[in-house]
């Protein structure tokens, strides 16, 4: 199998998530960054926080973003990487070693990968799989503290690892949708993980961080020092969560409570306006209701101070909380609330600040991409390289037939590989970052049936509050925001 260079690779991912599945392509733009060259999203049906509950409304929804990906890049994805969460999601620590032949020979990478290969035999409960296997530290013939053994002489290799566990049924669950969408899973990666590879510095891992990726179904953490995994948690509550608190204190339809939050939401309720409101129009012909941006703010406060608190009981459970430097990063769909960061701040007593997947994105399309809400998309795109690099594989993606044969087109084998380079049709892989990202936020009308997209969705919605506050805002302003 011929190796292909990795500025020439190109990596496919799919992030399931609560409320929008995303798929993204990507590859790396030779300076240690990557270059996005298409994305799309759409609404999310078929999965409750972080778990597949639903499989035909998954793979419906997975085939429709993947085929409007398709169509916007010219590419065929065939092997992704997919974000892999939910509650059943734990991890431990655990300490394994080998005894190699002699004390004299340099320890290589196939020691640690023989080493790495046996934590995967860890007994655990029934139902559960190992899905990742992470090291943190070695030591060798009891010397510890040693980030990298390898050229070191030893005949005992230890390591600390960090092993994150799930359900099986819940993996195969997933597996089973990107099957029948008519992709293979390359690999399994916890979105935690992700999200951290996309908007972490390495001074921040070093120093000590907490990665907090609020999503619609999750709120994922993931604590570095070191810059070394040290914890990881998944959270069974998010931004849905403030929606159906929304909800039932406002009595409203769900879709205007998800839109009060978005346009109109504040984290703290003190700092909320005093004297401005927002209608809503009745159901069926009745009487619109007017809720105050206080009143809703303290609402969404109640919700947001009880994730914050788990949150914080993971910081103390990590047992590195007097240890984080570099304070809180928060990203994700539900982080773009109004003043978020700074009632993170009251609560956890560290610093925050909003976490973009800007530190590795590169090309026109950076600033269009270059949102919370997509963290996990890229970080996936950046552990599949990663996955790559560490085995020496070529993924299976390649450009489509000019005439429209579509998905019955045969999966590309590793000569195809070299299309990107010999057919005229590599162009339009150019230049899609940008066209695909603007058609997606600016260009509502397409091809496709109207209300197929998601942000076509959520412009209706927005249109139709902005119509009624118009009306009814106090101060007469315009409301737009």
């Amino acid at each position: 199998m011929r190796i292909m260079n990795s500025k020439e690779q190109l990596v496919a991912a799919i992030d399931i998530g609560t409320t929008k599945i995303v798929a993204i392509v990507g590859r790396s733009d030779g300076n240690g960054g990557i270059e996005i060259l298409g994305l799309s999203n759409t609404p999310s049906t078929g999965v409750k926080r972080g778990v597949v509950l639903n499989i035909e409304e998954t793979v419906k929804a997975i085939k429709t973003t993947v085929d409007d990906l398709e169509e916007r890049t010219g590419l065929v994805l065939s092997d992704v990487f997919v974000g892999i969460a939910g509650r059943h999601i734990k991890s431990k620590m655990a300490r394994g070693y080998i005894t190699r032949d002699s004390h004299e020979t340099e320890i290589d990478i196939n020691d640690i990968r023989r080493l790495t290969a046996d934590m995967y035999k860890l007994p655990i409960d029934v139902g559960e799989e190992i899905l990742h296997v992470i090291p943190q530290t070695y030591i060798v013939d009891n010397e510890s503290g040693i980030s990298n053994p390898v050229g070191i002489c030893g005949k005992r290799l230890e390591a600390n690892f960090h092993i994150v566990i799930g359900q099986i049924a819940s993996a195969r669950n997933t597996e089973r949708c990107i099957n029948r969408a008519g992709m293979n899973l390359m690999s399994l990666v916890l979105e935690p993980l992700a999200s951290s590879e996309a908007v972490l510095t390495d001074e921040e891992k070093e120093a000590g961080v907490v990665l907090v990726d609020i999503g619609g179904g999750t709120t994922d953490v993931a604590i570095y020092y070191d810059n070394v995994i040290r914890h990881t948690a998944v959270i069974p509550f998010g931004g849905n969560m403030v929606t159906q608190d929304i909800r039932e204190g406002c009595s409203i339809l769900q879709k205007q409570a998800e839109d009060l939050k978005v346009k109109f939401g504040y984290a703290i309720g003190d700092i909320a306006p005093e004297n401005k409101v927002v209608s809503i129009p009745g159901i069926a012909g009745r009487e619109p209701k007017e809720i105050s941006f206080k009143n809703l703010a303290y609402i969404i406060q109640s919700r947001m101070e009880e994730i914050l608190d788990a949150v914080n009981f993971e910081i103390q459970n990590s047992g590195f909380a007097e240890k984080l430097t570099a304070g809180v990063v928060i990203t994700g769909g539900g982080a773009m609330l109004k003043n978020l960061p700074q009632l993170v701040k009251f609560k956890t007593a560290m610093d925050v600040r909003l976490g973009h997947p800007n530190v590795h994105i590169s090309g026109k399309g950076k600033d269009e991409i270059n949102q919370p809400m997509y963290a996990t998309s890229v970080g996936l795109i950046l552990k599949g390289m990663e996955y790559i690099d560490e085995n020496r594989v070529v993924i299976n993606i390649g450009e489509r037939r000019a005439e429209p044969v579509a998905r019955h087109a045969p999966q590309p084998h590793p000569q195809s590989q070299h299309q990107p380079q010999s057919q005229p049709q590599a162009q339009p892989a150019q230049e899609p970052a940008p066209a695909m990202v603007t058609e997606e936020f600016q260009e509502p009308r397409s091809q496709k049936s109207p209300g197929k997209r998601f942000t076509d969705k959520l412009k209706d919605l927005w249109d139709g509050i902005i119509d009624v506050t118009d009306e009814k805002l106090d101060d007469n302003n315009s409301n737009n925001n």
